[in-house]
Formats: C-alpha cells, structure tokens, sequence
C-alpha cells in the first residue's frame, strides 16, 4: 500500500492540469487510480525511483495472480496450445498485442482491451519504447505489420504489437488477408528474433469488430503453415468462452 501510495503521488505530481484528486482509502480504488494516471501519462521517461518502486509493485502484483509457464501446458496439436486466461500473467517468448495505428497503447483510463492490460503490467517503459519506435518511423503503423519491444514487468521476454484491420459491416476479402498478414508478421518477427514460443490474442476481434469464428480460422490455418518449415511453439490464448469453443473445434 506504501508503495502504491508512492506511485500515485509521483505519478499525480508530474502534471499540473488534473486539479486536486483525493487518494482513496480502498485498495482497490488505489489501484484504479494508478493504473488510471498510468493510462493517460504521456511517453515520458521515468525517474529510476519511480522505476525502482513500479517494478517492484508490478512484478508481485502479476505473481500474486499466478503465473503460467508454457512448459507447463499441454499442446492440443504438434507445437500447437490452448490457453485460456490473462496473457499477462503468461511465460514464454513473446506475446501478442492487439495494438492500434498509435502504437503506443490504449489511453483510456481502465479500458478492458487488452492494449491497455499489456501498457498497465508491464509499465510506463513500454509506451516510453513504443514512442521511441514510432518517432523514429515518422509515421501510424501500417495495418498487418508488426513491431517487438521488451516485456519489462511482464512474465514474458517480449511483446510483439501488431495493428489488425477494422470491419465496418460486410467483412471483405482485404480484411482476410490483412488478418493474416498480422499473423504472419508476428510470427516471422518472432523467428527473426531467435524466440521459441509466443502467445496469440484473437487479434481484432473486440472493438475492431472481426467476426471471431473467421477471425480464428486465419489464425489456425495461418499458424500452421508457418511452423511447417519453423520450430516455434504457439499459443492460442482466449478469454471468451465462445473463442475457446471456436479453437477447440478447429484443432480438434
């Protein structure tokens, strides 16, 4: 709670325009407010105090929810797994972040998209990188392209950020083959960079509206083809029931 408490006020004390907040009593209004300051914070670098004290509150926040190792898990089909569960809190190589054009996370406060879960665990480091990343590419990322930074608080080495195509109404043939192509971006990323597993989000799915059954029938198939000819381990991690029914059938 000290440590929390820390947080907040560093965070509270590096802007001018958000008027006079109260911290909460409550643990748990503690850590909205934190991951809320976190959320909107611009890509600034950090003191190495703050760092000190965020990754320390970080990594026992991730281990107090328990953490799973891929070598662990069972494969439902040769270098294929299931899992279903927060990807925050997965080990292996890399995961997979369902990113925007931006690049550089979700800034609305407490959202549920996973780019705002990934930006929150892993710490004020990420966005730093990923505004890093962006400045020096001068413009949005392209949609079915991919980019790789450091995990930092995460149980994983990496992140692998990939922007996928929105649908708006009829899903079209571009819209497949933009899909694959965030796959197919992640995973040659991954090979490129020596990792032997990654974890995938149903990348597009939520807000960007891909139907979920076609949108995990381009994953499988596209996955499969690439670990034909590449040895990495793949991970298909859900967290709707419905996308856990969609996978199992298709590897079943």
């Amino acid at each position: 709670m000290s440590r929390l408490n820390y947080l907040i006020n560093h965070l509270l004390s590096e802007r001018n325009d958000l008027g006079n907040i109260t911290i909460p009593d409550n643990e748990q209004d503690k850590f909205r407010l934190y991951r809320s300051l976190v959320n909107i914070r611009p890509a600034w670098q950090a003191d190495k105090s703050f760092l000190q004290a965020e990754d320390e509150y970080l990594t026992a926040l991730t281990t107090s929810k328990g953490i799973t190792n891929i070598a662990d898990l069972t494969p439902v089909e040769n270098g294929i797994y299931l899992w279903q569960g927060d990807i925050t809190t997965l080990r292996c190589g890399a995961i997979v972040n369902a990113a925007n054009s931006g690049m550089t996370g979700c800034w609305q406060p407490c959202h549920s998209c996973i780019d705002n879960c990934i930006h929150t665990f892993a710490g004020v480091r990420l966005r730093y990188e990923c505004d890093r990343i962006m400045q020096e590419q001068g413009h949005e990322e392209p949609t079915g392209k991919a980019k790789i930074t450091s995990a930092y608080n995460l149980p994983c080495d990496h992140v692998i950020h990939t922007v996928g195509p929105v649908v708006q109404g009829q899903l079209t043939d571009e819209h497949c083959r933009l899909l694959e192509s965030s796959y197919r971006s992640c995973l040659e990323l991954a090979a490129q960079n020596s990792i032997d597993s990654i974890a995938f989000c149903c990348i597009s799915t939520g807000v960007f509206g891909f139907p979920q059954r076609e949108a995990a029938e381009i994953a499988v198939r596209t996955v499969r083809e690439f670990i034909r000819k590449h040895a990495i381990k793949v991970i298909f991690n859900v967290f709707k029931e419905d996308d856990h029914e969609y996978y199992k059938e298709l590897l079943g």
